[in-house]
């Protein structure tokens, strides 16, 4: 991906979710993948033990495993989910 892991990508990663109404909380806990997602409440809980690299992967799998296609996201941040989905479309189409 061609983006910088800093906290500005974090922002961008929670404003994604944020506009999608779902709540991104960061929480202690052992998590399998490093997250837990409750879709029937829209919240998503990452382990805050993570650092900022992991918490921005998580966040863009979690991105990825969700269909927010329909989702209206302001110009910034659709320009951003376009980049992160279609480095999802591309890995696909090469398996």
């Amino acid at each position: 991906m061609s983006f910088k892991y800093n906290p500005s990508t974090l922002k961008k990663l929670e404003g994604i979710f944020e506009e999608a109404r779902y709540i991104v909380r960061y929480e202690k806990g052992s998590f399998n993948a490093g997250y837990c997602l409750l879709e029937d409440k829209k919240i998503v809980v990452v382990n805050k033990f993570y650092t900022l690299e992991n918490k921005i992967n998580c966040l863009i799998d979690i991105i990825n495993q969700l269909n927010f296609g329909e989702i209206e996201f302001s110009e910034e941040l659709m320009a951003f989910y376009k980049k992160i989905t279609s480095k999802k479309l591309e890995s696909n189409e090469a398996e």
